[in-house]
């Protein structure tokens, strides 16, 4: 298991104009990118859970539309954004639905989630949508840019994906810290809103 540490010598502190703390998922199906999501804008090395891709996924795991993908996360992934008085507490599901029981722990306490999609594979989001409204989470959805993927007009994808019309949708390209951070902030701008988790 890739499990990235640091001594507490080289950990990252919290500022100590931080006075809250925020638990958020960054969620979506299996290889859209939810692990150099959280790679790209975690302010501490970032906690992975990835595996080695096993001929056992064989029949199990859908690697359409995925040639290069030969590592999968299998319990979490974990980072620390802060945005001024805010830190934001960074789960990064697993993508296959044969990890949904771990979502039940990873969702306790959690305010919000950021759900990516690829709209190479618009159709493997749905599950994750389901998952993330079935627990009461506001979410906003961001594109993940793929170098290869379609590109279409927001609200083809608002519709796409039965979107709700308050629910953010943005892009980014999880490989760009600025990006990445960018579809963070949306989020964080939906759940301080009047009736926002954040309120």
């Amino acid at each position: 298991m890739d499990c990235a540490t640091s001594s507490s010598s080289t950990v990252s502190r919290l500022p100590p104009t931080v006075v809250r703390s925020v638990k958020v998922l960054i969620a979506g199906p299996f290889g859209v990118g939810k692990t150099t999501l959280v790679g790209s804008v975690s302010e501490i090395p970032p906690l992975r859970t990835e595996e080695p891709i096993t001929r056992a996924s064989i029949g199990v795991d859908d690697l359409a539309g995925l040639p290069a993908k030969d590592t999968t996360t299998v319990t979490m992934d974990f980072g620390r954004r802060t945005f001024g008085s805010t830190a934001l507490y960074l789960f990064g599901t697993p993508g296959q639905e044969r990890f949904a029981p771990v979502w039940d722990d990873l969702s306790r306490g959690a305010l919000g989630a950021l759900v990516l999609v690829d709209t190479r594979r618009l159709d493997a989001s749905f599950g994750v949508l389901s998952a993330v409204e079935a627990r009461g989470l506001p979410y906003a959805v961001a594109v993940n840019r793929f170098d290869d993927a379609p590109r279409h007009p927001p609200l083809e994808i608002r519709e796409a994906l039965d979107l709700a019309p308050t629910t953010p949708l943005t892009t980014c390209d999880a490989r760009d810290m600025p990006s990445s951070v960018h579809a963070l902030i949306t989020l964080v701008t939906h759940l301080s809103q009047p009736s926002g988790a954040l309120q």
